[in-house]
């Protein structure tokens, strides 16, 4: 039987540590030591730990059962509750996220992300384990080849940490494993004999939880088909482990360029001097990042929460890429939003954020239909010579279309008046409808205001 590429069984182990182990000197604090710090996460007791900074150690430690959950959170009550959610769904959390939980509830975002929930028992029958059908469109065993031009490889089941809300729940963390050579070869020579895919997505799991020496066979298996121009790796290190982008593994993927990384960042908390750090030293290295966030319910579904995520994610040189809408995946129902709050949230930003921190909202449609953009309404009417469309400030302009001689339209020149309907605007006898008291015309007043006080004073 042909073995994984990648196990690490010498450190990372399905089996939990032992109660007695967690306390131990090498562990997490014991429940007393945590007791100490109100509902606040594991802090410097744990953070002080000899190999905190090796993620490694963190990988073979993370939280995997309820008694360990409970040795890091002593609310007993309701870590026995949820034995269930784990039976189905696997936990993993790295000591290191656990320590960006502020508060032990689900108030708290990012205890909303990594602790289960018995909500996740909860399944409407529109849901499926896999609604985006990658499992139909898998010429070879591990090989997504949807769109024409891209496939995505699952290298592996393994993440540092697994998400409440992933869209691969049903596989994730059932059985920790990594691409086997043999597949690897039949991946490579799939790609071989259909060269119109030219991007290819390193996903999982979680690519980077593999060791250096997997990661560069692996890249360096794809580079060498003739046709692949792009390598893309999915990863949620930066956020969940940062202390996986050493230097060691930054030489690595610098080696396969032009290779871009996508990341995971969904809530401001989740950006520490750690998570910057290592976005640092992939951006150095010449590596374009970019963030997919997920749209979950009372974890960034607030426009303000969301903005200042992603003014802190171009802050760090991370272009907020995509903003999906939470799939239809069995077990994440509660974390789902209506599709309106995906558009209140992309009208909200446009016009206070630049452009370049404004993501792509899409809906990643069921039966593998692809991502699909959605975006507010901005074209209001139409006519053979002009498009009436909309800016953020709710102002509508009349965009004439070109002019052509055999093209009857009026020649003469629309007026600037705020127009008394749409109609007018699209006809072309006016230019705008101007809502009078927008912020900017506020400041233009103001501007006009001072100018001519100047100009009064001879200044």
């Amino acid at each position: 039987m042909s073995q994984p590429l990648y196990v690490e069984t010498a450190e990372v182990s399905d089996k939990p540590p032992s109660r007695q182990a967690l306390v131990s000197d090498d562990e997490p604090p014991s429940t007393t030591a945590v007791a100490t710090v109100a509902t606040a996460a594991p802090k410097p007791s744990i953070q002080t730990h000899s190999r905190w900074n090796d993620w490694r150690w963190q990988m073979s430690h993370r939280i995997r059962s309820v008694e360990q959950l409970f040795g890091y959170f002593p609310d007993k009550a309701y870590c026995q509750s949820i034995e269930p959610v784990i039976g189905k769904y696997p936990m993993a959390i790295t000591p290191y996220y656990a320590s960006l939980i502020r508060k032990v509830d689900l108030a708290d975002p990012v205890f909303q992300m990594c602790v289960p929930q018995l909500d996740e028992l909860y399944d409407p029958p529109f849901l499926s384990s896999d609604p985006l059908e990658e499992h139909d469109d898998m010429p070879v065993p591990g090989l997504v080849h949807r769109y024409p031009d891209r496939a995505l490889l699952i290298a592996t089941t393994t993440c540092s940490m697994y998400c409440r809300h992933c869209t691969r729940k049903r596989v994730a963390g059932t059985r920790e494993t990594s691409i086997s050579a043999r597949r690897l070869e039949q991946v490579t020579a799939y790609l071989t004999a259909h060269p119109e895919v030219s991007d290819v997505i390193v996903s999982g799991g979680d690519p980077l939880t593999m060791s250096d020496e997997s990661i560069d066979m692996i890249l360096s298996a794809i580079r060498k088909v003739p046709s692949v121009q792009i390598i893309r790796v999915g990863t949620r290190m930066p956020v969940v482990l940062p202390m996986r982008i050493t230097d060691n593994l930054v030489n690595i993927l610098k080696k396969y360029h032009p290779l871009w990384i996508n990341t995971h960042f969904n809530h401001p908390n989740e950006i520490t001097p750690e998570s910057m750090e290592a976005c640092r030293k992939l951006a150095d290295a010449g590596i374009p990042l970019g963030n997919q966030s997920v749209l979950l319910r009372n974890v960034n579904d607030n426009p303000q929460v969301y903005e200042q995520l992603c003014r802190m994610l171009v802050r760090m040189r991370v272009r907020p890429y995509y903003l999906y809408q939470c799939d239809l995946v069995r077990g994440v129902e509660h974390f789902r939003t209506p599709v309106s709050k995906g558009i209140e949230i992309m009208e909200y930003l446009r016009g206070r954020v630049s452009g370049l921190a404004i993501p792509l909202f899409v809906i990643d449609a069921p039966h593998g239909g692809g991502k699909i953009p959605v975006l507010p309404n901005y074209i209001v009417s139409t006519s053979p010579t002009h498009t009436v469309i909309r800016n953020f400030e709710g102002m509508l302009i009349s965009y004439p279309e070109p002019a052509h001689r055999d093209t009857p339209r009026m020649m003469a020149e629309p007026s600037h008046d705020t127009a008394p309907g749409v109609w007018e605007l699209a006809s072309g006898a006016y230019s705008r409808i101007q809502p009078a008291r927008t912020i900017r015309q506020v400041r233009r007043q103001a501007c006009c205001h001072h100018i001519e006080n100047s100009e009064l004073l001879g200044q």
